[in-house]
């Protein structure tokens, strides 16, 4: 395998977690290292097109700033159903910034993603979020959730190449 930055993409509309991995060569004593996470919000109460702009606008920002060439992305949970399309349509501009840049993206449940990362399917997130800081190395756990919940899928990108 050769290296590879992959880009994790934790979907929401008034949060979007991210995390940029980069993957090293195969007999590289560190495996991975981490360039950035962080999250992209919206404020409730604006009006969903602006919302659905800013997550554009943050995004199309973010994968030029990291450049991926992989983006690894939760798929699509229900909720409540209000939530549901809100989220749904927060994916679709997500989808939308990955299109217009040609990057080409993976999709996983999130069981799939704790069974990946924490090694069964039920893990907890604190199980997750311990694994993200050990597989990384990290002497603490990334905050907020949405970020480190984003690098547990970008490893998990890493995990099924």
């Amino acid at each position: 395998m050769r290296k590879k930055r992959i880009l994790g993409l934790d979907p929401g509309l008034a949060t979007i977690g991210f995390g940029a991995i980069d993957t090293n060569e195969p007999h590289s004593k560190v495996p991975l290292t981490l360039l950035d996470f962080g999250i992209i919000q919206t404020k409730a109460g604006v009006e969903i097109g602006q919302r659905l702009k800013t997550i554009h606008e943050d995004l199309t920002s973010v994968v030029q700033e990291y450049q991926p060439e992989l983006v690894a992305i939760e798929k699509f949970f229900f909720y409540r159903m209000a939530n549901t399309i809100l989220v749904a349509q927060a994916r679709g501009v997500i989808l939308l910034v990955l299109a217009e840049n040609n990057l080409p993206y993976v999709e996983f449940t999130p069981a799939q993603i704790k069974q990946s990362i924490a090694g069964y399917g039920n893990a907890t997130k604190e199980d997750v979020q311990s694994a993200v800081a050990r597989e990384l190395a990290l002497d603490y756990i990334p905050r907020p959730d949405d970020a480190a919940d984003a690098l547990a899928i970008a490893l998990t990108g890493w995990m099924h190449l």
